[in-house]
């Protein structure tokens, strides 16, 4: 039996992948919805840098503990990241 390695150094695959690039769709023109998304995240993330600097100062005066503080940062960090 051959290993799909032993395929694809014989050739065999090769010719199969290669049709499926020319078959993949475009992609499909942006929506109102994804502009609102790309806006959404543009403001999440300006408002997250003006807060990285109260979450600081929280830290600072031992209101948190400063890892809860880093903590949470990258927490928001992860979320704006994460927006579509």
């Amino acid at each position: 039996m051959r290993t799909l390695l032993a395929f694809i150094a014989a050739g065999v695959l090769l010719g199969a992948t290669a049709g499926l690039q020319a078959k993949l769709p475009a992609p499909a023109p942006k929506t109102d919805a994804d502009k609102k998304a790309e806006a959404d995240k543009a403001a999440a993330t300006k408002e997250f840098k003006a807060q990285q600097s109260v979450i600081d100062r929280i830290a600072d005066k031992k209101v948190v503990h400063k890892n809860t503080a880093s903590r949470n940062k990258t927490r928001l960090a992860q979320a704006i990241k994460a927006l579509p």
